[in-house]
């Protein structure tokens, strides 16, 4: 099959956007604290349409005492409720928490499973927060697709898939496989710092010359 001068153009172009922000956001981690694989699941939990830092302001009194399966699991839905309250949708979120907590104990002996399938059946977490337990908590080649993710991928023409399952598809079909987990932070760092929704700065932005801004 012949490839176009307009695809290799394109390919060509990708791979130059993913190199400049390979190099410009190296060694950048999560936002999130969290000091355990559970503590991270817990945040990813709370992190859905609420900001990071607003997250760790609510983890780091909630995990002071209960950063374990086993501690918050002496919590009740209310108290759990109380913790989180100013977390938006806190009260479905309490209630993953206190469900999923406990699948833990009954049926992984405490641990966050390693594995995807096991943890989308997990009250709460989708495709998404289990691809950022897989990368972040264990350094598994995963790529998550947050609404960071989503948009700066359709603006600078890395993907035009409709949905985060087709955008996660068409990333990792352009990104060597050893740099998804990264890829995931310089994509979301990138639309926080330079491409955000509204007000973005294309003079300011590091691919701003070569990005093809897909508006």
């Amino acid at each position: 099959m012949m490839i176009s001068e307009n695809e290799n153009n394109q390919s060509k172009n990708q791979r130059e956007i993913l190199a400049i922000l390979k190099e410009t956001y190296k060694g950048i981690g999560p936002a999130l604290k969290f000091d355990s694989v559970y503590q991270l699941l817990v945040a990813v939990i709370l992190s859905a349409q609420t900001n990071d830092n607003q997250v760790n302001k609510i983890t780091a009194e909630l995990f002071k005492n209960h950063g374990t399966p086993e501690t918050m699991a002496q919590l009740s839905l209310e108290e759990i409720e109380d913790f989180i309250r100013t977390c938006g949708l806190y009260k479905n979120k309490a209630k993953s928490i206190y469900q999923t907590t406990r699948i833990l104990l009954e049926q992984y002996g405490g641990e966050v499973p390693k594995d995807r399938d096991l943890l989308v059946k997990l009250p709460g977490v989708g495709r998404k927060t289990a691809n950022v337990v897989l990368s972040v908590g264990f350094k598994e080649p995963a790529l998550a697709v947050d609404t960071h993710v989503f948009r700066v991928s359709h603006r600078m023409g890395l993907s035009c898939g409709k949905n985060p399952d087709a955008v996660e598809k068409d990333l990792c079909a352009i990104i060597p496989k050893e740099d998804w987990a990264d890829a995931h932070h310089w994509l979301i760092w990138h639309g926080r710092k330079a491409c955000p929704a509204k007000k973005f700065d294309c003079e300011k932005c590091p691919v701003g010359k070569i990005c093809p801004k897909i508006i």
